[in-house]
């Protein structure tokens, strides 16, 4: 079978994709204020008018249908502005509140990290120490045997070597998440050698919260609850929904409809619910403020450690343990982490060298919520606002990119290899032809363009139609994405069966020029 059409096939990278939810959700609001500390700093606004933020998160919850949003913004220690828009649950009837707990996707991951920091300080785990030490017996396969072992600091920063990694398993359908041993014997292969490459990948940050288990002995739920959340006075906190918050939580919305509740096979990832309230007081440890009913559960060497630019390929705008470090966001270094996936929109921001943490949370997903914090930023700080403004002046439009792509001469020609799936191997080619097309076919008959291709700071990067025929991969309709790295005449990496809704199941992948 031959599919030859050119398509523009859209990677469906959960982590970076935002959709625009229909409907409309005509908005309430629970607010709390509190008066601002004062200050001699003159780059701080004393009294800041929030007026046009209120404006602007009624608006983008019009336009996007987004049933909620709150947010939260401290400074110097103190709470200055919590407040929440719309409904937690629509069909209930239940107002949103600065203490509604909110499905937070990725800022998991810094709460996550926290907790294996608290084992870290104890002397229970070592961040340069190989990661398979704390597996049980498992271990992260190399594709390239020569390759030195990852270390728990490569997985934290994501520079382990893992593909893209996600998996949902709804409670309306019937596939459930495996126990984390299988899912390590399945995908836990690392395709590049430790260091190499960044590459995003929540499956590390599901073995981060599987180390906590081991070396803790308690679930990673309850280590978080009596080592994160307890001590840290986040009260409206938990992994999944806790008990006692069954009633609070927000629903989650996709296209106006509440989507039924799912789980992870990498819950260190993705699984934590807090507050806006919560969230904030959370970012002010992190900055190292000391709260009335909060305990150092971090020295402040190791709250450093975790944005030090040392633990990031890419110092001035990386991946640390946990956060992303910015050394330029609008003049201000920053430290934030940002979460997308069903029914989440969620940003988490940390301004050091000005004591501010702001939050904003929302039960949908809309791409106009992840610039609310923006707005709330410059309502607080002159200098922010000014160059804000100063970079979102329209630009020149670019011309758009080629249909073709221009293959350098290395890569013309046929390259064969195969698919390394958990359950067996596929053989495939790939052809770059001198006009531009990059063919992919599969020894199974299927030949189809692979589109979108680039050249992305040493990798090739390209979608095409095809599948993945594991048990898991059948489990919804998917298109293939590639992510290979040269080295001479052989290429390796991975290609991921990925579908937004349910998963991006990565396999690793081999190739060989044929001469």
């Amino acid at each position: 079978m031959k599919i030859l059409t050119r398509v523009r096939i859209v990677p469906q990278i959960l982590i970076l994709t935002l959709g625009v939810a229909a409907g409309v959700s005509s908005p309430t609001r629970a607010a709390q204020s509190f008066p601002a500390q004062k200050t001699e700093r003159a780059a701080i606004v004393a009294s800041p008018d929030f007026g046009p933020v209120r404006a602007k998160i009624e608006s983008v919850m019009k336009e996007s249908g987004v049933p909620s949003v709150s947010v939260a913004l401290a400074r110097d220690g103190r709470i200055i502005w919590a407040e929440s828009f719309g409904w937690a649950n629509v069909e209930k009837k239940i107002k949103a509140t600065p203490d509604t707990p909110y499905s937070l996707a990725s800022i998991s991951k810094p709460i996550t990290a926290t907790g294996l920091m608290v084992l870290v300080g104890r002397g229970l785990v070592k961040l340069d120490d190989p990661v398979d030490n704390y597996l049980g017996g498992g271990t992260l396969a190399p594709l390239d045997p020569a390759v030195p072992p990852a270390t728990v600091r490569h997985v934290l920063n994501h520079s382990a070597g893992l593909p893209l990694h996600y998996q949902f398993f709804y409670a309306d359908e019937p596939a459930r998440r495996p126990p984390m041993a299988e899912t390590i014997r399945r995908y836990g292969i690392r395709v590049f050698a430790p260091g190499e490459v960044y590459q995003y990948s929540n499956l590390g940050y599901g073995i981060i919260d599987d180390i906590i288990a081991r070396v803790s002995g308690k679930t990673y739920a309850r280590f978080l609850r009596d080592e994160v959340f307890g001590p840290l006075g986040l009260d409206h906190s938990s992994v999944d929904i806790g008990p006692g918050l069954e009633g609070l939580a927000a629903e989650r919305y996709e296209s106006g409809q509440p989507v039924p509740f799912y789980a992870f096979d990498h819950p260190g990832a993705s699984a934590v619910y807090a507050s806006a309230r919560d969230l904030v007081r959370f970012g002010m440890f992190h900055l190292g403020n000391k709260l009335d009913g909060q305990k150092p559960i971090l020295s402040a060497e190791l709250l450093a450690a975790m944005t030090d630019k040392q633990a990031s390929l890419a110092p001035d705008k990386g991946y640390c343990i946990g956060w992303r470090v910015e050394a330029d966001d609008n003049g201000f270094r920053s430290v934030s982490h940002t979460g997308g996936m069903p029914g989440v929109s969620t940003k988490l921001r940390l301004l050091p060298t000005e004591n501010i943490a702001v939050c904003v949370l929302a039960n949908g997903r809309a791409a106009g919520v992840y610039a609310i914090d923006d707005d709330i930023l410059a309502a607080v700080l002159p200098r922010y606002a000014e160059t804000l403004k100063a970079r979102q002046k329209p630009r020149p439009t670019p011309p758009p990119p080629s249909a073709k792509f221009n293959a350098p001469p290395v890569l013309l020609g046929t390259w064969e290899g195969r698919v390394k799936t958990y359950d067996g191997e596929m053989p495939f080619e790939v052809v770059f032809e001198a006009d531009g097309d990059v063919r992919v076919r599969f020894k199974d008959g299927l030949e189809t363009l692979l589109n979108n291709v680039r050249l992305n700071w040493g990798m090739l990067e390209g979608v095409c139609y095809g599948s993945i025929r594991t048990e898991d991969a059948r489990r919804a309709p998917h298109v293939l994405q590639f992510r290979l790295k040269l080295r001479g005449d052989r290429m390796y990496g991975f290609v991921s069966a990925s579908s937004e809704r349910w998963f991006a199941l990565s396999s690793a992948v081999e190739l060989k020029k044929k001469v």
